[in-house]
């Protein structure tokens, strides 16, 4: 039981993390419009897809995620 104990919050605090990134995201002007990016727009109809921000947050989290379980 003492497992699920450190898991829970391990896994809340990791939230917490997420919710503190999404907060700052919207203050780096250059996350979400890299080259590579998809944004289409026509008349009232727009797409958008962060192809370029996804491969580079993935590769980001990836190295960090690797480096925390070397331990």
């Amino acid at each position: 039981m003492n497992d699920v104990g450190r898991l829970l919050i391990v896994l809340g605090l990791l939230v917490a993390l997420v919710g503190v990134a999404l907060v700052l995201v919207g203050r780096i002007p250059w996350l979400g419009r890299l080259p590579g990016d998809i944004h289409i727009q026509r008349g009232n109809w727009t797409f958008y897809f962060p192809l370029a921000t996804s491969l580079l947050l993935s590769v980001v989290l990836t190295l960090v995620l690797w480096l925390i379980g070397r331990r």
